[in-house]
């Protein structure tokens, strides 16, 4: 067999990594200039909600932080060479990106209560401690093939804290729709994101027939 056969597999999943990765920071820069930045500078769009962010801040700057500490630790805790070399660094890191799923969920909750969006945020922040907690377990089990499986659903829930944002470029979100789309937006976006991993995960099996089945199988 030639070596050029033997890395195809290799090369083939870092590109895709590369690919990923990319698309995904591309999306983050769009939704942070178009979101982020307009809510800093009095949007008219945004101006009740600024003045709601504001009134928050004790519990949107832990929020915020935190949230940020799991959407940069994705792109190390995946990378296969960064774990190989430093794994002490990436165990580390694996612990500080659950504490922070855990602060990121409880002060959401906290943020949502009394609020129209409380059901989507309790879901989401459900989904993001339930896949956290799994990855963790199944980490210290020395399960490491389940355990990238659950991160990767963990950090498909941690992305939907950016994709969600994509509702805020509708003009509807913030009228007489808003509270529709606050109770089901991030619910669909959560089970969008987790579906689309386990495709992913599974795209192997879904798309290729198995040969030479053990004798009795069909």
């Amino acid at each position: 067999m030639s070596t050029s056969t033997l890395l195809a597999p290799k090369t083939s999943g870092s590109r895709f990594k590369v690919i990923l990765w990319t698309s995904l920071g591309l999306i983050t820069l769009f939704v942070f200039i178009t979101s982020e930045v307009m809510l800093v500078t009095d949007y008219p769009m945004y101006h009740a909600y600024r003045l709601q962010v504001i009134a928050d801040r004790h519990l949107l700057i832990p929020h915020t932080l935190s949230g940020l500490v799991a959407l940069l630790a994705g792109p190390v805790q995946f990378s296969t060479r960064f774990r190989q070399r430093h794994l002490t660094i990436h165990r580390l890191l694996g612990r500080f990106y659950v504490l922070s799923v855990f602060i990121g969920s409880f002060t959401g909750i906290a943020l949502a209560a009394g609020r129209p969006g409380l059901p989507g945020t309790s879901m989401q922040a459900a989904a993001w401690m339930v896949c956290t907690t799994a990855a963790f377990i199944t980490a210290r089990n020395r399960q490491i093939k389940v355990h990238r499986q659950w991160m990767a659903r963990s950090y498909a829930v941690t992305f939907t804290f950016v994709s969600s944002r994509i509702l805020n470029l509708w003009p509807a979100y913030w009228s007489h729709l808003g509270d529709v789309l606050a109770a089901v937006g991030v619910i669909a976006f959560t089970l969008a994101s987790l579906l689309i991993v386990d495709l992913g995960l599974n795209w192997h099996e879904l798309t290729t027939r198995r040969e030479n089945s053990p004798a009795g199988e069909r």
